[in-house]
């Protein structure tokens, strides 16, 4: 059986901790790795990651002999002659060195030393991504690193021209919020959406998504100018815009699937959703299935939502991607998921057994908030969209027949 080592002590643990140490003593002989490597594993074990990268940084600063911009000439001529050398095997990095990014905003972040400071991100971030550190400059000097950024957007190596994306997410996780002007960060995506590392691209769209969170009418014209502008290929532009409208896309909002191709209406038939059991609990599988039809052919995006009840009793939807497909008159679209409910820190499932859903929803493309009927307590749906026309129904589950899509009243 394999036992699964928590990130925290597998990041940065007593074996990484040594090798820091040693790593800096070849460059630095007055540095007192033994001293370095006992200081810090005294308090390690008790630290979850983030506060594991402080107390290293911490441990850094107190046995380096020297502080300042001599300081971080040891950090950085400590380091291997190339990521490859160190043993990064992805583009993200090694955990190990998320302590000397660390150790330049904490101890460098000078008006000073700033010049100094951003070009060492930009070299560490090859070892490991920077973004967090990146994001205190962001905040202490945002016109002097806001130039840093577009540097970093032109520069050679797909990791540096990640991080300009990265840094400045308006929501970037296990990250300070920075508060940068809507949009400031628009000039770099509009270098960076098109590069050829799905890396990069991959964060041009987390950082669309963050912004659609707040800005979607902002997020949809940005992807209209690019797409329009032909600069792209469909395939990259077709991810970008997925990604960036993800959370869109389960608030039903029609706009974001009318830019993805899906108009309207679409002429859909349902079965009657089956599932294998009545009550689950927390940990347990959610079994359920069902046939779509259509009598016109074209693309379908199909999504299913649990509602449930939170413990004060206050209704709670979460939305799932079930399938994304073509349908073709007269052929049934075969849909079938088997879902954990398992509790997570944003996602609580009630202690006990829950009832299943009693009640399923079918959309073709989904129903403006102002059309769309009020769930059930404890009651899933489907969600479908294919670019003919708009149909809602509620299926009762148990019903026998296939139920035909009609528009609401």
């Amino acid at each position: 059986m394999t036992v699964k080592v928590p990130l925290k002590e597998s990041a940065l643990n007593a074996e990484r901790i040594a090798r820091i140490g040693r790593e800096v003593h070849s460059v630095c002989p007055e540095f007192d790795a033994d001293g370095f490597a006992r200081s810090v594993m005294a308090d390690l074990p008790g630290l979850e990651l983030k506060d594991r990268i402080t107390r290293t940084s911490e441990g850094l600063h107190a046995y380096l002999p020297v502080t300042g911009p001599e300081a971080l000439e040891v950090l950085l001529r400590s380091l291997p002659p190339t990521p490859e050398a160190a043993g990064v095997t992805t583009d993200f990095g090694l955990h190990i060195y998320s302590p000397h990014s660390d150790y330049v905003s904490r101890y460098l972040r000078t008006a000073e030393h700033l010049d100094q400071a951003l070009a060492a991100l930009a070299r560490l971030t090859r070892y490991f991504s920077a973004e967090v550190a990146a994001r205190h400059f962001l905040a202490s000097f945002p016109d002097e690193t806001m130039k840093a950024v577009q540097t970093w957007s032109r520069d050679e190596d797909h990791r540096v021209r990640r991080l300009a994306s990265e840094a400045t997410r308006p929501r970037l996780p296990w990250a300070p919020r920075i508060a940068l002007p809507t949009g400031a960060a628009l000039p770099v995506l509009d270098q960076l959406y098109t590069d050829t590392s799905s890396y990069v691209r991959t964060s041009v769209a987390n950082h669309l998504h963050d912004l659609s969170t707040d800005q979607p009418e902002l997020v949809l014209a940005t992807l209209q100018r690019w797409k329009e502008s032909g600069r792209a290929t469909g395939q990259h532009m077709t991810f970008i815009a997925r990604e960036a409208l993800r959370s869109r896309l389960k608030k039903g909002w029609p706009e974001a699937y009318a830019f993805l191709g899906y108009a309207h209406d679409a002429p859909v038939e349902l079965t009657p959703l089956t599932m294998e059991r009545n009550q689950l609990s927390d940990g347990d599988t959610l079994s359920f299935s069902a046939a779509l039809t259509s009598t016109a052919p074209g693309p379908v995006h199909v999504m299913f939502v649990i509602s449930t009840t939170t413990q004060t009793g206050r209704p709670r939807e979460k939305a799932y991607f079930l399938h994304r497909g073509t349908t073709e008159p007269g052929r049934e679209l075969h849909l079938a998921k088997n879902h954990v409910l398992r509790s997570t820190a944003t996602w609580k499932v009630s202690p006990g057994p829950t009832p299943l859903p009693s009640r399923s929803t079918v959309a073709a493309s989904l129903p403006s908030p102002s059309r769309s009927s009020t769930p059930d307590s404890h009651s899933g749906r489907f969600l479908i969209s294919n670019p003919c026309r708009r149909t809602v129904a509620d299926i009762r589950r148990g019903v026998g027949q296939p139920c035909p899509l009609s528009p609401p009243d």
